[in-house]
């Protein structure tokens, strides 16, 4: 029982890479959500059983070093990870037929669900960063030592929540946030030192990048056959 239990712990090495020591919770976690994100890229609705097992493991990992607002996000994750789901396996049935996996309808975001969006994330990373910030004080029992980067972290936090939102929604315009997300997430954990994370956001950069030109490839496809 202590060995399964010390699988979920960061300081149980599972391999060293060059000096690095590698935790199950790293490595398996990273794995998980790369394929995760290749699926979301290939708009396959496997992305989110995937998905909620990585967030798991994510959720152990970041609890851990103490970036509390990703903590909280992976429990978020977890939730839209079953909505994304069933809204997507809801969506391969239409007019009575069932369709593949890969090719559910995109849609775009109007101008007024943007600013909306832009403001939702603005004023939550304040309300977020703020409490993040003091936890430690409101809770020092769960949470023994103070938040790292408590606002940047509530920031891409945020910032997540609305993309997996929008994705969930299969609307376009979150592979914009993501990545946002990706770019300050490889800086954020290169700076808490868990390089493997570090270097999994710029792999996530370049799928979701790759998520963005596939689904415009998707929308334009759409727009011609209508």
């Amino acid at each position: 029982m202590e060995a399964v239990i010390g699988i979920f712990s960061v300081k149980t090495t599972f391999f060293t890479l060059w000096d690095y020591p590698m935790s199950y919770l790293e490595f398996v976690g990273t794995i998980l959500n790369l394929w995760s994100v290749w699926l979301a890229s290939r708009n396959s609705v496997l992305t989110w059983p995937v998905g909620n097992v990585a967030v798991v493991l994510f959720g152990a990992l970041f609890f851990q070093i103490q970036l509390y607002s990703d903590f909280v996000e992976q429990g978020y994750f977890l939730v839209t990870g079953f909505y994304g789901w069933w809204l997507w396996r809801a969506s391969r049935k239409s007019g009575g037929v069932r369709r593949d996996a890969v090719g559910l309808t995109i849609i775009r975001n109007s101008t007024r669900a943007n600013l909306l969006c832009a403001g939702i994330v603005v004023l939550g990373t304040i309300v977020m960063g703020y409490g993040i910030a003091h936890i430690h004080e409101y809770l020092p029992s769960i949470f023994s030592e103070p938040a790292s980067y408590p606002y940047l972290d509530a920031f891409t936090t945020v910032m997540s929540f609305a993309a997996n939102f929008l994705l969930a929604q299969r609307r376009f315009e979150c592979w914009f946030l993501w990545i946002f997300v990706d770019i300050i997430g490889i800086g954020l954990y290169f700076a808490k030192a868990v390089i493997f994370v570090s270097l999994l956001y710029c792999i996530f950069l370049v799928l979701a990048t790759k998520g963005l030109v596939g689904w415009r490839r998707l929308l334009q496809r759409s727009a011609t056959q209508a």
